[in-house]
């Protein structure tokens, strides 16, 4: 793969700071793919310490411009230090998402000042046509992630067939058990989970047709033991398959996450990491059940349709904002309204789809800071109505229901808070508890538990 003969096992690349050159080069050293985040990567200063990333731009499109300079600084430093670290062994790619601010011109960016240090890069969250184009540019294999066969298909029809031989290879990301954001489409229910054997035995016949034969499949998002995977291997219907792993490299000694969050780990349940849609995106994603996220439910819950005159059943007026200003609910969703304003949710903020939401005084002046401190870390947010186009908007009104994810994830991956940080993981997290090889809290180095892998467990 990307070249090179190595073991078929990538290391998942992980967002800000979560898998950078120091755990992806350990990885390739071990013979495999080690992938670090190419969204908003760290650079460090003379003594080896995070560059904290502060913005000083007035206006958004200043502060993104900032972003993207990061974006290119810490890619960079985080190539240099994974090629270091390879010692010459595996390979290193860099996973980017193809909605983050500014993902062409990190892309271009990082590429052009790392030549020789990158050999794949793997995009996903979205629909990523012109990652080939751009990765063959610098003669660079790309491998585009991807939930279905039909997303494949509309990809390789539309660009990627210009581009066959830099292909890499092509990952089938599992919407149900992946952490972080997931490619459910609207006709899939986040609650019925399937079984991935037949959507990438579609995904393979699909590649088949276009004479994809000998490009891996590489299998993201549920994988813990190969064993449990092997009517995967051998198999025609499947073809050359890798395994892609993102959460069990978390428990390791060259992680770069907290000691906080390496325990928290440790004690996770089954269900504890569930499927949500409160990401600025608009993606579902998968994440740690904590006070972060039990916040952000309790804000939607709190929610009412109003109408700005009386029509239908909104007949009841409510006055909202400092200046009492009537908005008219309807009697059962007042009495509501009143309850929470009763248990100190006193401020309503109204949403892009005519709700308002209850929260705190306190909680609406950090929602209302966020929003003005945007720097455009997505091409197109909810939460702040920011987007990548001349207008530097997505036209509706800023959405409260969400929350600010360059903010949350730059603290949890640069701090010990992980109980009011967004803290992202696949669902078969709880097996860290139950699997006994990380009992007494053993946590690994990279080599150990690539070589574990190999065992098959």
């Amino acid at each position: 793969m990307s070249g090179k003969e190595v073991l078929p096992l990538v290391e998942g690349g992980k967002g800000i700071a979560v898998s950078n050159g120091e755990s992806s080069g350990a990885w390739a050293a071990a013979g495999g793919i080690g992938t670090f985040s190419g969204v908003n990567a760290d650079t460090y200063d003379e003594d080896g310490r995070p560059v904290p990333q502060i913005y000083h731009g007035r206006t958004r499109r200043e502060r993104h411009d900032e972003l993207v300079a990061f974006g290119i600084q810490g890619g960079i430093a985080q190539a240099r230090i994974a090629h270091e670290m390879s010692n010459g062994q595996g390979r290193i790619h860099m996973n980017v998402l193809w909605e983050m601010g500014g993902a062409e011109r990190i892309l271009h960016g990082v590429l052009e000042g790392s030549k020789g240090l990158i050999h794949g890069v793997t995009c996903g969250a979205g629909m990523p046509y012109r990652i080939a184009e751009i990765a063959v540019h610098y003669g660079v294999h790309y491998y585009p992630i991807v939930s279905s066969a039909r997303a494949f298909r509309a990809l390789w029809l539309r660009a990627y067939s210009k581009f066959p031989e830099f292909l890499g290879g092509v990952v089938y990301e599992d919407p149900w058990l992946a952490g972080g954001h997931n490619g459910l489409s609207n006709s899939e229910d986040p609650l019925k989970p399937e079984d991935p054997y037949p959507r990438v035995a579609a995904l393979r016949t699909m590649m088949n047709s276009f004479g994809l034969t000998e490009v891996p499949i590489v299998m993201a998002g549920g994988v813990w033991w190969i064993s449990e995977w092997e009517h995967f291997l051998d198999n025609p219907e499947i073809g050359p398959i890798a395994f892609q792993f993102g959460t069990r490299p978390l428990l390791t000694q060259e992680s770069p996450i907290s000691t906080a969050w390496k325990q928290k780990l440790l004690t996770l349940k089954a269900g504890d990491v569930y499927l949500n849609r409160f990401s600025p995106t608009g993606f579902y994603s998968s994440a740690v059940r904590n006070p972060f996220l039990e916040e952000l439910r309790g804000r939607s819950e709190r929610q009412v349709a109003y109408a700005v005159e009386p029509v239908g059943e909104h007949t009841d007026e409510f006055l909202i904002g400092p200046r009492g200003r009537p908005v008219y609910l309807t009697p059962h969703d007042k009495e509501h309204a009143q309850g929470w304003v009763s248990q100190g949710f006193t401020t309503a903020l109204k949403t892009p789809d005519n709700t308002l939401i209850f929260v705190t005084p306190e909680k609406s002046r950090e929602i209302l800071k966020d929003q003005v401190d945007c720097m455009g870390c997505l091409s197109a947010c909810a939460f702040s109505n920011w987007a990548q186009n001349e207008e530097g908007t997505t036209g509706r009104k800023a959405d409260p229901r969400s929350f600010c994810i360059q903010k949350t994830l730059q603290n949890i991956s640069h701090s010990e808070d992980v109980e009011h940080q967004l803290m992202f993981a696949g669902h078969n997290a709880y097996r860290f508890a139950n699997d006994p090889w990380y009992a007494d809290g053993f946590v690994p180095t990279v080599k150990q538990l690539v070589d574990r892998i190999q065992t098959g467990f």
